[in-house]
């Protein structure tokens, strides 16, 4: 692999806003995620990664289950290695996967992220689901995991437990939750030793969750937003014919138009200047910079915030059906839509 170099036109990091955690710790206002879902090889975005670490982006959201940490741990140590970044410049965020939450197989699913990624420590570490509904990669919707099970608090808290024994023995520095309700934090807030400082969730245009992002504030805990372009390449399995494009949005457009970039820039700089940290996934050099660049180089109006407000469609576009249950009636139950967490 070529030597690691940051790029003449790269970004400079400090000026990228960071938004400061519940332990005290700053997380950069925007990050790049990894995962190809179905359309781009590990080594592309193995690749991506190096590209956005040249240009500027200095948080990487990674997960064990993206089947990629190991070609990324490769890109992060030449990084590392040149001496054109430093560590604690980084912040690496990781995920246990849904067949890792019992007892002692937390560790386990943290030291094997570790050895991939070739670190000595995390910055954050979700629980990716809030449960340990298995699914084989690249399985289709009606694919369904018999030992699947409803959100049990108590397993849950054993789980939870295990994340936070990672944090006291300083293999992470942030533990943090992803798609998890307000009826499930009800629940593992006061129950939790340490807090999550962050709750990863789909967050975009037409699927501004509002109610959750403003409890997440209200508590202290950082949304991050996945999915902050509407996921054109997220897996058939989570297209449906209803789903709408945020990026096809009239009001996103006009606002594209007027500040001469891609609607997807827009959809980013609402998301930083609402205050989630989006995660925006490419492996194309001039996508990036353009990802990085907005978050420094443009502002939208409060009309224009109070604009895109407005569009919201309640359009959940990662619905997660392949977590079901047997006696769920629909993946509207992953969501506790009626404020009760569904058995």
């Amino acid at each position: 692999m070529e030597k690691f170099r940051i790029a003449k036109d790269s970004v400079d990091p400090s000026k990228v806003p960071q938004r400061k955690l519940s332990s005290g710790d700053f997380m950069p206002g925007i990050g790049i995620g990894t995962f190809g879902s179905d359309s781009v090889s590990d080594v592309e975005v193995a690749r991506g990664v190096k590209e956005a670490l040249t240009i500027g982006f200095r948080l990487l959201d990674c997960a064990a289950c993206y089947g990629n940490e190991k070609l990324i741990g490769d890109v992060i140590s030449d990084a590392l290695d040149s001496g054109e970044i430093k560590r604690h410049e980084l912040f690496i965020a990781s995920k246990v996967w849904n067949d890792m939450h019992g007892s002692g197989d937390v560790p386990l699913a943290c030291e094997k992220t570790l050895k991939d990624l070739r670190l000595d420590y995390l910055d954050m570490y979700f629980v990716h689901w809030p449960f340990p509904n298995y699914h084989p990669p690249g399985c289709d919707s009606d694919a369904r995991n018999p030992d699947s099970v409803p959100y049990i608090h108590e397993n849950f808290m054993e789980t939870w437990r295990q994340m936070e024994s990672l944090v006291k023995s300083g293999l992470v520095r942030n533990i943090g939750v992803s798609n998890v309700t307000i009826p499930k934090l009800n629940l593992i807030l006061p129950d939790a030793h340490i807090k999550p400082t962050c709750n990863e969730m789909e967050l975009h245009p037409h699927f501004q969750q509002q109610e959750l992002f403003d409890f997440c504030v209200d508590n202290d805990i950082q949304p991050v937003g996945f999915s902050p372009i509407g996921s054109p390449a997220r897996p058939e399995r989570d297209k449906v014919s209803d789903d709408t494009v945020a990026t096809e949005d009239p009001v996103i457009i006009e606002l594209a138009r007027k500040y001469n970039v891609h609607p997807a820039i827009i959809c980013i700089r609402w998301a930083l200047q609402r205050g989630q940290i989006p995660i925006p996934f490419s492996v194309k050099r001039d996508k990036l910079l353009a990802n990085i660049r907005c978050v420094i180089d443009m502002t939208l109006t409060e009309d224009e915030m109070a604009a895109i407000a407005k569009i919201d469609k309640n359009c959940r576009l990662i619905k997660g059906q392949v977590f079901l249950w047997e006696h769920a009636k629909g993946w509207e139950d992953l969501w506790d839509l009626d404020g009760v967490i569904a058995k």
